[in-house]
């Protein structure tokens, strides 16, 4: 689940909760709104937390202005390598 399927889930969630006031025999659709949007909450935190842990920065400096580099990589797992 991506950040724009979690935002979709909260705002069906959302209507459901707050602005459908039919009733279906059987079924809570103000109950079915709230763990929409409850899993839509925990699927936007997970994703945002999975984001951050995919990118990391190395930067390196040599001496007193000598040559600076700044590299950035997009990896799933592992430490960052030496350079």
């Amino acid at each position: 689940m991506r950040i724009g399927s979690s935002i979709g889930l909260i705002i069906i969630g959302a209507i459901l909760a707050f602005a459908v006031s039919d009733s279906i025999e059987g079924v809570d659709l103000t109950l079915i709104g709230y763990i929409l949007m409850g899993g839509g909450a925990l699927g936007l935190v997970i994703s945002l937390l999975l984001s951050a842990r995919r990118s990391t920065t190395t930067v390196q400096q040599s001496g007193p202005g000598g040559v600076s580099e700044r590299r950035t990589d997009r990896r799933t797992s592992g430490p960052p390598e030496e350079i």
